[in-house]
This record gives structure tokens, C-alpha cells and sequence, in this order.
């Protein structure tokens, strides 16, 4: 399936969001924000989330800094 990954065209073959993040290489216990079509999706319902062909997801990492 075709997806738009923070902007960038990717092919996955995952159908729900958890285990798109796991594909895209962020692990079951990634600590990140996501929004697929710019709603907020949270951790407990990734599993539950479907994807469709064409979805845009926007996967968001906290950064340390000052």
C-alpha cells in the first residue's frame, strides 16, 4: 500500500498503523505522536487503525535540547 510518510511517498505492506511504525523502523515501543490524515491517533489505538492506500501519516519523535 502507498502511504505518505511525513511528506515522503512510501510502500508498506503493514495494514494497521502499529505495525507500520514497526516496518518503518521505529519498534513496537516507539515513544512517538502520530496523526494519519491530520488525526491524532493514540499509542493504545495504533493496533486498531486501519490504514487505507493513500493515507497520509505523520510520525512525530520527541528531541532533547536547549
Amino acid at each position: 500500500m502507498k502511504l505518505t510518510v511525513n511528506g515522503t511517498a512510501q510502500q508498506i505492506v503493514a495494514c494497521d498503523l502499529a505495525a507500520a511504525l514497526v516496518e518503518l523502523g521505529y519498534g513496537p515501543d516507539a515513544r512517538v505522536a502520530t496523526a494519519i490524515n491530520e488525526t491524532f491517533v493514540p499509542a493504545g489505538q495504533r493496533a486498531r487503525h486501519a490504514l487505507s492506500d493513500g493515507d497520509r501519516l505523520e510520525i512525530l519523535a520527541p528531541r532533547q535540547g536547549g
